[in-house]
């Protein structure tokens, strides 16, 4: 069950691969995060100390927050996953020129789990093409619809 989906990813990246990671998170952000306040817009995911983080996605606290916690909306939040998997992504960053985007957010048996994209970025006038493939496939849609009544 997708939670929040970031669909400015797939409008500027060919997304080449997609893993699955864990998020270290506190008790206020998964509570926040099951009402729905959660945005990736401007998320992306960097590396730092051989280590895969989560940066600049917005959890927004609820009004119910316990007082004695002072809740910071965009922390940067460690992102789980095997050891081959990080040195993989590590490998591809720093030699391939790829970029590490977040896809979504989802749970999964029960967890809280982010999708990351291994991407390259887009031209404007790749975003041009696929904007008319889009457009194309729609169309055909409407057209095979109108056909079968």
């Amino acid at each position: 069950m997708s939670i929040a989906d970031n669909k400015k990813a797939f409008h500027d990246y060919f997304i080449e691969e997609q893993f699955e990671a864990g998020i270290v998170l506190e008790g206020w952000e998964v509570k926040a995060i099951r009402a729905g306040r959660l945005q990736l817009k401007e998320a992306y995911v960097i590396v730092r100390n051989g280590e895969i983080y989560l940066f600049g996605a917005h959890i927004g606290a609820l009004p119910t927050a316990s007082t004695h916690i002072h809740p910071d909306s965009v922390r940067t939040r460690k992102l789980l996953l095997h050891a081959a998997e990080i040195s993989k992504l590590i490998g591809k960053v720093e030699r391939s020129g790829y970029t590490m985007v977040p896809l979504n957010m989802h749970f999964s048996k029960g967890r809280v789990k982010c999708q990351i994209g291994l991407a390259k970025g887009k031209k404007q006038h790749d975003k041009r093409d696929a904007e008319k493939e889009r457009d194309w496939q729609r169309e055909q849609q409407k057209i095979m619809k109108q056909h079968r009544r």
